[in-house]
């Protein structure tokens, strides 16, 4: 055995969990106002909860919408490219886009809210 690399691995491991561990201790703490308003507003949709994204937060929507289209919510993914090339055309009035991003400032999303805002949809982010 490589004690080591098992060291170097171990503390890996209890580094990335503390990590995690700090990041949820983070969320308990903020209680949002924001976060339970975009809650409420979804709840309420009458329509369908588009999530869209770019990357790495694309594959992330793409999961959160079939996890809730198998729960009974009506759920589509819109990528955020393909939205600002002409799919922007499945949005309904009564759809709220829910937009995700690690920075917001990739040029597909930039380009994709002021869309999304003049169709008068909400737009959670």
């Amino acid at each position: 055995m490589d004690l080591p690399l098992q060291k170097m691995i171990l503390d890996s491991v209890y580094n990335t969990i503390m990590e995690e561990a700090n990041a949820l201790q983070m969320l308990a703490n903020a209680k949002d106002q924001k976060v339970s308003e975009a809650i409420v507003c979804m709840h309420k949709c009458i329509g369908r909860l588009v999530w869209t994204g770019i990357g790495k937060s694309a594959i992330v929507a793409q999961k959160i919408v079939a996890t809730l289209n198998s729960t009974g919510t009506s759920a589509i993914f819109m990528h955020a490219a393909d939205a600002i090339h002409g799919d922007l055309g499945m949005i309904s009035e009564d759809d709220i886009v829910i937009c995700i991003s690690k920075s917001g400032e990739t040029s597909e999303v930039r380009t994709l809210i002021p869309l999304i805002k003049g169709f008068g949809n909400v737009l959670i982010g």
